[in-house]
């Protein structure tokens, strides 16, 4: 069996240390993976909502509601930024 040099790791000591930095990229990756998955289910949500805002604002186009209803419309977007 050789003996390692300089700059060189035992076999046992490299596994291990594999094994670890494996372990820390997985948990890594999942991370990553929900972070972008609720980023992704956010931005879904936000554009239903501005969808649904837009349509509902068409709806009452040229209505007497029409101001209040963009005015409300404004209070759900800003509350809708809060919650991020």
């Amino acid at each position: 069996m050789e003996m390692p040099g300089e700059g060189n790791v035992k076999r046992d000591h490299g596994v291990a240390r594999i094994a670890g930095m494996q372990r820390e990229l997985r948990g890594t990756i999942a991370q990553v993976e929900e972070f972008t998955s609720v980023k992704d289910r956010k931005g879904l949500l936000m554009a239903g909502a501005d969808r649904a805002m837009r349509e509902v604002a068409f709806i009452f186009k040229d209505d007497p509601i029409e101001t209040p209803l963009e005015e409300a419309i404004m209070s759900v977007w800003a509350r809708m930024q809060l919650e991020e």
